[in-house]
This record gives structure tokens, sequence and C-alpha cells, in this order.
């Protein structure tokens, strides 16, 4: 049996915010811990990414964000760090760790497509929420988005689409690909919740966006129905050469910032419905902030991709 890649750094670390804040170094200390330590370990090809001296993520980054934008975050980190929004912290290396992170995920597209199998990017920090000219919501890049556009510079890659099962709506990521007829966006998320965006009302330019918002208390019970009904139909049409998903498990019942009641053996469910549509799937880390519910979690995800190979 083939291994499973998982592209890692303890670079990812090196992007502190502080002791009390959800979006810290633990989340990956927790996770690579469990993963090593699982049956599943020796099914693991752990990769480090390619470095931003060998791989310029910049040229990728600014298909998506303002320069502008770019340069204040490497300011921030140059004089020390900061608050980049009231969430976003950013810290000394923060901004390189940025582009390490994105070159992780353009690993993971490399991956997922020379092997036509799955990958796991775990890296930080997340991207979802990043806008084209500001931070938000502990996200400084556009990880998945940037993805998605590196993609459609592929071979034979004409259209990609991105699943998005953290508990908060990807506005940044929504915003970044909507008026992309190649790119289309699905998001499941906890609904009213920050950042109170992803109405089922926002279909994109070119019908190529889904929402749906859960009510808060939803279980997988909930989830099931709209995945089979709403999720795979609408993927399935897209016909996508390459899903992402941007992997979030916030939605864990235990997790702090969640009112959703999933279990970490829910996401296994999510991840066979995926790949019941393709074994193109390029998985990389969102939220998930409760570290056993995390790791957990990314076990299964990853487990059900070595089943289904």
């Amino acid at each position: 049996m083939e291994k499973l890649p998982i592209i890692y750094s303890d670079q990812f670390l090196l992007h502190r915010t502080g002791s009390f804040h959800p979006e810290r170094p633990e989340r990956l200390r927790a996770t690579v811990k469990i993963l090593q330590a699982a049956s599943l370990a020796n099914q693991l090809d752990w990769r480090s990414p390619t470095s931003v001296d060998q791989r310029d993520p910049l040229p990728m980054i600014q298909q998506v964000h303002d320069p502008g934008y770019i340069q204040s975050i490497q300011q921030l980190a140059l004089q020390g760090g900061g608050h980049s929004d009231p969430d976003t912290i950013v810290s000394p290396d923060s901004y390189d760790v940025a582009l390490l992170a994105v070159n992780a995920w353009l690993d993971g597209v490399d991956q997922v497509l020379a092997s036509d199998r799955p990958a796991f990017v775990l890296a930080r920090p997340p991207g979802h929420h990043a806008l084209r000219d500001r931070s938000m919501g502990f996200c400084i890049f556009g990880n998945a988005a940037i993805a998605a556009y590196y993609a459609l510079t592929q071979p034979a890659i004409n259209r990609v689409a991105i699943l998005d099962w953290d508990v908060h709506h990807g506005n940044g990521t929504q915003a970044l690909v909507e008026s992309h007829p190649q790119i289309a966006y699905c998001s499941l998320h906890q609904a009213p919740y920050y950042p109170f965006t992803g109405e089922a009302s926002e279909t994109g330019a070119f019908g190529n966006v889904l929402n749906i918002p859960m009510p808060t208390g939803s279980t997988q019970a909930d989830y099931e129905p709209r995945f089979r009904a709403q999720v795979m139909p609408f993927l399935s049409r897209f016909a996508p050469d390459l899903l992402i998903v941007s992997a979030g498990y916030d939605a864990n019942r235990d997790d702090p910032l969640s009112g959703i009641a999933l279990q970490p053996e829910d996401y296994g469910v999510f991840t066979d419905r995926c790949l019941e549509l393709t074994q193109r799937i390029l998985f990389g880390l969102e939220g998930g902030y409760d570290l056993a519910s995390l790791a957990k979690s990314v076990q299964i995800t990853l487990e059900r991709c070595l089943v289904e190979s």
C-alpha cells in the first residue's frame, strides 16, 4: 500500500500567537503526536515543504492578495509583530512561516496531481478568512484559494472545487474565487456565527458557490442529508479535476469556538463522501481548537483515505 503524504514542518510552530490564543502551535504538536503514535503511523509519508528559497510563493500569493497588504504583513513581522486585525497576531517569524505554509499547500497540489491520490497539508497559519487586502480571523494568506489558482496553471487542470467544512464560513476564500468560473466553492458552516457571511442566497458569479448554513447544535444527522442532497450533487455537476478541502475541525462538539455538535468520527464520513467523487483530494488544515478532538479528527480523515486507497 502506498503511503499517504503529510506535508509538515516544525517551522510552522514559529508562528507564535501567545499562550491564550486559540490558534497556537500546540494544535500541530498535539496532532503530530497522535499521528506518530497511531496504528497508521507507518503508512504516513512525512514530507517537508519546499523552502521559500527554492520556490518563491509570492507570485502565486499576488494572484489573490494586494501587494500592499503582503508588504504590510512583512513589515509588521520585521518590527517585532503585533495585531494585523483584532483576532490575528503576527509574530516576528509569522511572515516567513505564512510563506512556507503557502508553499506547503502548493506542494500538496503537486503531490496530488502527480499521484492521483490524497495528500494532507498540516500547516499554520490557516487561511480561509484572509481577504484580498487584509487579514482576518487568525488567517494571513488565503491558502486554499492560492492553491486553487495554482492548480489551474497545471496541465489538464480546468476546474478546481473547494469544500470548506470548517465551522466558520470561509468568507475570504469565497471572496477570492467566486468570480472565477473555473473554481467552485462550497461551505457548510454554523449560522448565525462569525464572520456572519455565507448566506444560502450567495451563489457566485457563475453559480459556482454553494453555502449551507447549519443551525447551532447541528449533529451528523443534520449534516449527512445536506451532503447527499446538496454538497455531492453540486460538486458532481462541477466535475472538478482537483478537490481541495479546507479541513477545519472546529465543528466538533468539544471545540471552544463551536456551537456545532459533531464528533471526530463524523469527519470520516465526510471524507468518504469526498472520496466517492475523486481520489484527487488535497486536505489542508484550517481551524480546530480543542487539541484532542482536532488530533483525533485528522487521524480519522487520514484513516479513511488509507482505507479507500
